[in-house]
């Protein structure tokens, strides 16, 4: 088979999966599970032709897919992706570009910068910032909480590159209660230590109480949320942010997916988001591009390019390079997807996006309280906090409704109780999707109880 006949079997079986999915399990049975077991095997002496083996790859592989590009998964914030963004990815991929600078990619180069500007007009966000697109909200964490603690110091007089943390003054880290775990994860990675994190009070809601905000000075790093996992609100941005603002601290905004709210209709309730020095998003929630695709983005543009640079006398880039503005020195496009979408939709078509899954979460939590659920949370955004008349039916409805194949959603604990929560964010998703959500909920309620 020669190269271009089997990427035409590859696209022709990509695309009898993508005409499968109205009818595919959410979750794969047991079988289909137990069928990866073919996988298990010795590297082989000789290899296989290229198409046995990816007829091995999607005939075993395929039906043991989570169905998370369809229209009935609810689980994780996770989008499906925008057939425009899919078929940039073919393309970019053909390419086969190693996308670190305007040497490796022109194309790749400009266009992530185009992206860039784009990602800040549609958050509202400084002109002026640097956009890094990296593999997740975890590593652009990373790189964004490396130049704050960076720039941090320099105020103080060290010198982080060259003295690094050893006799370093410290560096005060201030972050909610309901803090995300990546943004844990990524504190941690960095080295400041889990037993030395100021955790800020919250409200009823999961935002940072300003009345409660531990003390914060020129040593601090204040990290706020757009979007708490479990309930979709938003702290106080421009309440804490001035109160940073007076003690010189540096604020970081984690907004994995409530940071796209800035292009919908609820803008409001991200009010002063863009005084922040610093912000994380991913694509691949509710912009609906593939995985892995997240930005670092940075309103003073040299902090976040001095921290990442990877200058070298063989591989030297501007500053605005992605090799110098994210941790991969060797990369792919990732930012041309997100480029794709936007192009696409626009801003009218991002608005009605987001709006609709707003709307479609606010009538889906009046459907469930209505049939005596508890929805646990003001449903700000495109979050559904909910729990049964029990922690024991909670527990119950959630595994059978897993267990059905008909849609899937995890489960959560909230305020030291099981909970599960309804995430809506796929462009695949419509009103007859929320609806028989709501219809199969209320069964499982009348029969579990």
């Amino acid at each position: 088979m020669t190269e271009h006949d089997l990427l035409v079997e590859a696209d022709r079986r990509a695309l009898a999966y993508l005409d499968g999915i109205p009818t595919r399990r959410v979750f794969p049975d047991a079988s289909a599970i137990t069928a990866l077991a073919t996988f298990d095997r010795s590297l082989p002496e000789q290899g296989h032709a290229a198409d046995q083996v990816l007829c091995q790859l999607d005939e075993i592989g395929s039906p043991a897919t989570v169905a998370s590009n369809a229209a009935r998964y609810f689980g994780f914030v996770i989008g499906a992706t925008l057939p425009v963004a899919a078929a940039a990815e073919r393309l970019v991929l053909a390419w086969d570009q190693c996308a670190s600078s305007f040497d490796n990619s022109p194309v790749a180069d400009r266009l992530e910068k185009i992206a860039g500007r784009w990602v800040c007009q549609a958050l509202g966000l400084p002109d002026q910032s640097a956009v890094g697109f990296g593999t997740s909200a975890t590593a652009c964490t990373l790189a964004c909480i490396s130049a704050a603690r960076r720039v941090l110091l320099a105020r103080q007089g060290w010198d982080f590159d060259g003295d690094g943390l050893l006799g370093a003054p410290q560096i005060r880290v201030v972050l909610a209660e309901t803090a995300h775990i990546t943004v844990k994860k990524a504190l941690r990675v960095l080295g400041f230590g889990m037993n030395h994190l100021h955790y800020a009070p919250v409200d009823e809601y999961g935002r940072i109480d300003p009345a409660r905000l531990p003390e914060l000075d020129e040593r601090t790093l204040l990290i706020l949320q757009a979007g708490e996992v479990n309930t979709g609100e938003f702290d106080r941005f421009a309440e804490l942010i001035a109160i940073a603002r007076e003690a010189n601290a540096w604020v970081h905004v984690d907004g994995a997916f409530g940071l796209w709210a800035r292009a919908s209709s609820s803008a409001h309730l991200l009010e002063g988001v863009e005084l922040a020095d610093s912000w994380t998003t991913d694509g691949h929630k509710w912009l609906n591009t593939p995985y892995d695709s997240a930005m670092a983005i940075c309103r003073d543009a040299n902090a976040l390019a001095a921290a990442m640079n990877s200058d070298a006398a063989y591989a030297s880039a501007s500053k605005d390079a992605q090799k110098n503005l994210t941790l991969e020195f060797s990369r792919r496009a990732r930012g041309i997807a997100i480029w794709a979408a936007l192009a696409n939709l626009g801003r009218t078509g991002l608005q009605a996006m987001i709006d609709r899954h707003i709307r479609q979460a606010e009538e889906l939590a009046n459907t469930l309280r209505n049939a005596g659920y508890q929805v646990l949370n003001r449903v700000v955004l495109n979050q559904v906090l909910v729990r049964g008349d029990t922690d024991e039916q909670t527990i119950a409805i959630r595994q059978a409704a897993q267990a059905s194949g008909e849609v899937w959603f995890g489960p959560t604990v909230w305020q030291g109780r099981p909970a599960f929560r309804l995430s809506l964010c796929s462009w695949r998703t419509e009103d007859a999707d929320v609806e028989a959500l709501g219809a199969l909920l209320l069964r499982l309620k009348d029969e579990l109880s």
